[in-house]
């Protein structure tokens, strides 16, 4: 199972810089969205504290749903993945392989400017180091779920608005208490109780979501 897991990683990540266009797009919505409130609910700094968790969570969110959409299409479209779920085993895999890719090419770029923005709206240094671990713990969870949405979705006409409305009302646990942890912080609080919520969630998501996206994987190729 290791040994599958690495090569199907390997080569999603190859087949990612083939596609250079395809994986900047997401960070560049993001970095676009996020961008823009600044410009649109003025310079008050106050104001821009208050706001940046939210925005950049729900910026993420969208990221991510942009970028799933195809994370099953391409490999479904020329008879790969059909092949793949050949294998004995190979299902979990497949499934876990897809989502560390995600997030390897969506969520790890989004963390690692998630401070860049954090200075853009003025947040202090705490503040933002509680974003940035809120997103590390929450950022997996929107990657396995968007792959099930991605697996249900499979082959269906107008497949990625119903992903989004699928997928989204169950990454809004995710976007409150990531939101909240830094809301804590900038008040002077503990964010344990907001961090213990998500990695609950992240490891709630990472039993189940695999299982079911196998599942459903399976009744797509049939």
């Amino acid at each position: 199972m290791s040994g599958t897991f690495a090569v199907l990683v390997a080569r999603d990540l190859r087949l990612a810089a083939r596609r250079r266009v395809d994986v900047f797009l997401p960070i560049a919505f993001f970095t676009v969205a996020v961008s823009l409130f600044p410009l649109g609910v003025g310079p008050e700094p106050q104001t821009l504290r208050q706001i940046a968790p939210g925005v950049v969570w729900v910026a993420a969110l969208l990221a991510a749903m942009l970028s799933v959409t195809q994370l099953y299409a391409a490999d479904h479209a020329d008879g790969s993945l059909e092949q793949m779920l050949l294998v004995p085993g190979a299902r979990l895999s497949i499934v876990i392989a897809k989502a560390v890719s995600h997030w390897l090419l969506t969520g790890l770029p989004l963390v690692v400017a998630a401070p860049v923005f954090g200075l853009l709206f003025d947040m202090s240094a705490p503040a933002i180091g509680s974003l940035v671990a809120g997103l590390v713990l929450g950022t997996p969870v929107l990657s396995l779920l968007g792959g099930l949405g991605a697996a249900l979705t499979l082959g269906l006409r107008s497949g990625a608005v119903l992903l989004i409305l699928i997928i989204v009302p169950l990454c809004i646990p995710a976007i409150i208490f990531g939101a909240g942890a830094v809301a804590a912080v900038e008040s002077g609080l503990s964010a344990r109780g907001h961090y213990s919520v998500l990695g609950a969630l992240l490891i709630f998501t990472a039993v189940l979501a695999p299982m079911a996206t196998g599942a459903a994987l399976r009744i797509a190729t049939e």
